[in-house]
């Protein structure tokens, strides 16, 4: 039997809409363009005929006319393919049915079945969802033709004006001013670009619209690991409601072992549930489904609940669900472990965001439709291959990069004017430092897992990886690439080390003739990748911090004192490099890491405390006079660094902040020693004596007093409700029922050895496998099960509860994310199971680096 591979269960979706595609001009939105672009999407759809493939938040008339197949006629064929609720991504629809009005067959996919739209509490559809939607859009499109056809007898200034004040009857305003619909606006003939106002008319008429479901859009990293997109409604939507039990938007409750029924159901978890028996669905997998955790429990049930008799009599192969929630182990993510894809993910700058679907606000004439404001970094990171090669020992780079921006400099878009255009001095004038265009990577890239090498796909060869293997494998492949060429490099490599500088000599010889570099393109962008994480500016941060989360674990198998101790030592420590600035000479860990960072190893602390000196209550897991010491350094750095008032906690404050520290600055430059030079004897200097009235100055000083004094008490009330947040992560180990049940989770991770303290996904994976019993893991039973559970079982026919180690095929989704340590880590439990024949599939709602675990427990979006 074949192995599964998710990426090439997504090309298979794509061929079975072949009929619909075929010559037709796709769009799609952000979520699908990085879900395509992960599954190598891109090459197929021009096989199967597309006649362009453009951006749907950027629709422009112009999509049309640029086409891959120069045979093909004007589009009247459009495919619209989202990775969002169809009620957030109308007004996109419909600005991209507007803009090509000779259109006659519009078609939406859409990731989000129609069951989930109707259930959703962010969709106003109904069960017959998909049906409303295409005459909610037809109407739509018909209201929009009747006020433009109204609007060609006006100026264009009354025009412009009278379409921001206009209310669309539907959902909300879907134009706010003549940009979004631009052909829609008045021409100074009062005519249409058409010429006439029936053709409009007539253009509903010819229209046919249908929506479907496609749920095959996710990023596969590699063919058995993947992720949700970051801009779609899935991973978007909120895992858990502000309550006591909550941490952020975007990670699951802490369970107490009542999962959330009914309305208290967050959106994440019902949309997480309808993708997940979906997307089994597509694989022809029959998922006999276990969770861990209050939520994932909510999400297998749901899953269940789906589940039909017309299940049971197909021919599906047998796999096992394992559903957890991220909230049982936040250690693994926000630790910098062994792995070079979380090295990369974070080293190297991401895509920005194509646009907020967020921006629907509550009014009496409009509905809140947007998701939660939980905004993930895009996986699309920026691979600046140009950049590398322009910079090396005075290299220009290569021919092809100077041809392609000398290109990009003759061609000025805003002038209409013919150009002749010198390619030599254009050239001279690109590498220029003072050109704009020198600071733009016109020759960036981004890593395809897809991208093969003789067959081995680089992605999910580096996801087995640590850093320090999966670097001599990257320079493995450059040679081999270079014999392939016949480009001879003077480099001299030592077995088991690969170096900066050899993988830099490395790329420059492949890249110097443009058929090498269009031929090898794949290993060059991930071979500079690998550069980029290994360059100093990076690494020493990266290496900082693990020095640090060794010390913080050795300290926490001490005492509680040289926990706390160690803890403070960092806040001074991030405090002295505000003070003295990036360039001075100190320890590594004095002159890298931050307040945030600080904050950042807090949380790391108080987790490892909560686990080796558990508490009850409410109270924190060190002594009064252990927290209050932290308290104070906590509030000194604060008030010795401005630029922390940007943190969600302190918002509000921000202002008051900077003013306070502005002053002490001022007054440390006023009582400078040049300033101080006074004569002691000099009556003009002696304060007022008796009942004098006070002068100005006096007066300044005790306001000023008083304003630093209050700024103090807000912020130590800002300090305590930080702190009581830190006691909810402390508290993980003795409120969540399976951590406090299973003391396997805990062995080892207190360990001062780095490699020993395994993540929670592998101790779970090797305790499956050994079938050893795992505390709170809960069956929901499959449709067979049920069957005889309900019926046959009256009469003796009673089914055994299955084991998950029976399975071969295991299907585990981290929901909340998942990071590349865990992934390794998992992949190894596997290979010491002894059992080769499990097929191992690790799925999670996006990639979490330490970053981004930063951002959703201290971001806009947690619940501090």
């Amino acid at each position: 039997m074949a192995l599964i591979d998710v990426a090439k269960a997504c090309l298979d979706s794509i061929n079975q809409i072949s009929e619909h595609i075929k010559g037709a001009t796709l769009y799609l939105d952000s979520g699908c363009t990085e879900s395509f672009q992960f599954a190598g999407v891109f090459p197929l759809l021009l096989d199967l005929g597309v006649q362009a493939v453009c951006s749907l938040e950027n629709v422009c008339a112009l999509d049309g006319v640029v086409s891959w197949n120069p045979d093909s006629d004007a589009a009247t064929k459009i495919v619209v393919i989202t990775s969002r609720l169809l009620s957030d991504a109308h007004r996109y629809i419909l600005r991209c049915l507007s803009t090509h009005q000779g259109v006659q067959s519009f078609t939406v996919y859409t990731s989000i079945s129609e069951v989930a739209h109707s259930a959703s509490p962010n969709s106003p559809l109904g069960p017959d969802a998909f049906h409303e939607y295409e005459s909610l859009l037809i109407q739509d499109y018909e209201e929009l033709i009747k006020k433009s056809n109204s609007k060609f007898e006006l100026s264009k200034d009354s025009a412009l004006q009278e379409n921001t004040d206009l209310e669309d009857e539907g959902w909300s305003r879907l134009t706010s001013s003549g940009e979004e619909v631009p052909h829609l606006a008045a021409a100074p003939s009062g005519r249409n670009i058409y010429g006439d106002y029936g053709y409009l008319e007539d253009a509903t008429q010819k229209l046919v619209v249908s929506v479907h479901h496609f749920p095959m859009i996710f990023c596969p990293l590699s063919p058995r690991v993947f992720v949700l997109p970051s801009e779609g409604s899935v991973a978007e939507a909120c895992l858990s409601t502000e309550h006591e039990d909550s941490l952020s938007l975007g990670l699951p409750p802490i369970s107490s072992g009542v999962p959330p029924d009914g309305d208290d159901v967050p959106p994440g978890a019902l949309l997480t549930a309808h993708f997940l028996y979906h997307l089994a669905a597509k694989m022809d997998l029959k998922m006999e489904i276990y969770s861990l955790g209050d939520l994932s429990k909510t999400v297998g049930k749901i899953m269940t609940d789906m589940s039909s008799l017309y299940d049971v009599g197909r021919r599906k192969r047998s796999a096992g669900l394992l559903l957890i929630d991220r909230t049982l182990d936040l250690l693994t993510p926000c630790c910098h472990g062994d792995s070079l894809v979380d090295r990369i993910f974070s080293s190297l700058p991401r895509r920005e965001r194509t646009t907020s679907y967020s921006h629907m606000k509550d009014s009496q004439n409009q509905l809140k439709l947007g998701p939660s404001n939980l905004q993930h970094a895009p996986l699309d990171v920026q691979i600046p291959l140009a950049k590398i090669l322009r910079g090396a020992n005075g290299i220009n780079g290569s021919s092809l990069l100077q041809s392609i921006e000398a290109f990009l400099s003759g061609w000025d878009a805003n002038n209409s004017a013919p150009q002749i255009v010198d390619l030599v001095n254009l050239c001279n004038k690109v590498h220029d430092e003072k050109s704009t265009l020198s600071e733009i990577q016109l020759f960036s890239g981004s890593l395809v897992s897809t991208e093969t090498f003789r067959g081995t796909p680089f992605m999910e060869a580096i996801l087995d990886r640590r850093t320090k293997d999966g670097t001599v494998l990257v320079r493995k492949w450059l040679q081999e690439t270079l014999r392939r060429e016949n480009i001879t490099v003077n480099v001299k490599t030592r077995p088991g080390l690969a170096t900066e500088s050899e993988l830099k000599s490395m790329i420059e010889a492949l890249a110097k003739s443009q058929s090498s570099l269009i031929r090898n393109k794949g290993i060059l962008l991930l071979a500079v990748a690998v550069l980029v994480s290994l360059d100093e500016s990076h690494s020493t941060r990266w290496d900082a911090f693990i020095s640090a989360e060794k010390i913080l674990r050795a300290s926490a198998g001490d005492t509680s004192q040289s926990l706390a101790a160690q803890i403070g030592d960092l806040i001074n420590k991030s405090i002295l490099m505000a003070s003295r600035g990036q360039n001075c000479k100190t320890e590594p860990l004095q002159a890298l890491l931050s307040f945030e960072d600080a904050l950042f190893l807090m949380i790391v602390g108080y987790i490892l405390a909560g686990e080796i000196f558990p508490t009850s209550g409410s109270g924190g897991p060190f002594s009064w006079e252990e927290e209050h010491f932290l308290k104070e350094a906590v509030m000194d750095a604060i008030l010795e660094n401005a630029s922390v008032s940007k943190l969600k906690f302190l918002h509000g404050l921000t202002e008051e902040l900077e003013a306070n520290f502005n002053r002490k600055k001022l007054e440390v430059i006023e009582e400078s020693p040049d300033k101080l030079e006074i004569d002691d004897f000099d009556d003009d200097q002696w304060g007022k004596w008796g009942d004098e009235e006070e002068d100005d100055d006096d007066k300044n000083k005790k306001e000023q007093q008083y304003d630093d004094m209050q700024v103090r008490l807000e912020l130590r009330d800002r300090v305590d409700s930080l702190f009581k947040f830190f006691h909810k992560l402390s508290s993980l180990k003795r409120r969540n029922i399976p951590l406090r049940e299973g003391t396997f989770y805990l062995e080892s991770n207190l360990s001062d050895d780095f490699d020993s303290n395994k993540g929670l996904l592998y101790k779970i994976l090797r305790s499956v496998l050994s079938k050893n019993n795992i505390p709170g893991l809960e069956y929901h039973s499959s449709t067979m099960g049920r069957l005889f559970k309900s019926g046959f079982g009256r009469f003796g026919l009673g089914q055994a509860k299955p084991s998950l180690a029976d399975q071969n095929v295991i299907l585990v989704f981290v929901i909340g994310g998942i990071n590349g340590t865990e992934v390794r880590e998992a992949r190894e439990a596997i290979a010491e199971s002894g059992r080769p024949d499990v097929e191992l599939i690790i799925g999670g709602t996006t990639f979490l680096t330490p970053d981004n675990m930063f951002d959703l427990l201290m971001g806009h979006c947690s619940h501090l």
